[in-house]
This record gives structure tokens, sequence and C-alpha cells, in this order.
């Protein structure tokens, strides 16, 4: 059952915004090679990378699922997350920046654009709140420390 959890929350959230989306953006687009498409895969392998972390920790650190309907219990500071506060939306924007690249869309860079506004106003408004109530002093002190967007050049320690 949870793997049931997971496989949801993944197909509905950032399976949709990497793969529906820019399927049904980009039918029929030819892929850009050197030095477009390198950089397009890079960044898609990069993305892909933070993902996989951020759902292993929020699987086994966190007792949840990255989605808004089944968030976990514990706050999960560690990985990707001692550099920045969102790498689940970092990897999902590294793919969506690689996929136009990749495809040398203007269209995918749209795509790319409205998901990073649409989230850069769901995070402060909705997102970090109810952080701020689950997790109390713990947030406050981990928002303080690790920025939002742009990782750290040096790893967080807590405490």
């Amino acid at each position: 059952m949870r793997i049931l959890r997971h496989l949801l929350a993944i197909g509905l959230l950032p399976g949709v915004a990497t793969v529906l989306v820019p399927a049904l953006i980009a039918s029929g687009d030819d892929v850009a090679w050197w030095p477009l498409g390198l950089l397009g895969a890079a960044l898609i392998a990069l993305g892909l990378v933070l993902m996989a972390q951020t759902i292993a920790l929020f699987a086994t650190l966190g007792d949840g699922t990255l989605a808004p309907w089944d968030p976990t219990s514990r706050l999960v500071v560690r990985g990707p997350y001692r550099r920045v506060r969102n790498p689940m939306i970092s990897g999902v924007l590294c793919i969506l920046l690689g996929e136009a690249l990749l495809f040398a869309s203007t269209a995918l860079l749209a795509w790319w654009a409205l998901f990073l506004a649409v989230n850069a106003v769901w995070f402060p408004l909705v997102e970090e709140p109810g952080l701020r109530r689950r997790f109390g002093a713990d947030y406050e002190t981990y928002r303080a420390a690790v920025p939002r967007w742009l990782p750290r050049l040096r790893a967080w320690t807590p405490g």
C-alpha cells in the first residue's frame, strides 16, 4: 500500500508536469543535438537524480509522499535538503528546462516558465505556512538557513 501512495503521487505530480504536458506540447518536435541536446540531457539527468533522492527521503525519513494530500510527518533535512529547501521542484525545473533545450522548443520553455511562476506563488503562500504549522521552530530554523530555490554551496548541518 505504501508503494501505491508513492506511485500515485509521482504519477500525478512530477509525472504529469515532466512527461504528459511536455509530450502534448512537443509532440513531433525533433531532438536538438550538440550542444543544446547534450546540455538538455544533462539537466534531465540531474533533475531525475534530485527527484529520486527526494522521493526516497520522503519515503524513508519523512514517512509520507511528495503530494500535498499525503505529506511527510517528519521534517526532512538530509541529502539535497541540506542545500536547498525544494529539491523536488528544482529537479522538475531541471527536467523541464532540459526538455526545452533537448527539443529546442520555445513552447516547452514557456511551460518551464509557467511551472516556475506557479510554484513561486504556491510555496510562500501555501506550502511554507503549512510547514510552519506542522514543524514549528524546527522548520523556522531550517528555513532561515537553507534557501528556497538556489542551492547553498556548503551543505547546512542541523543543530
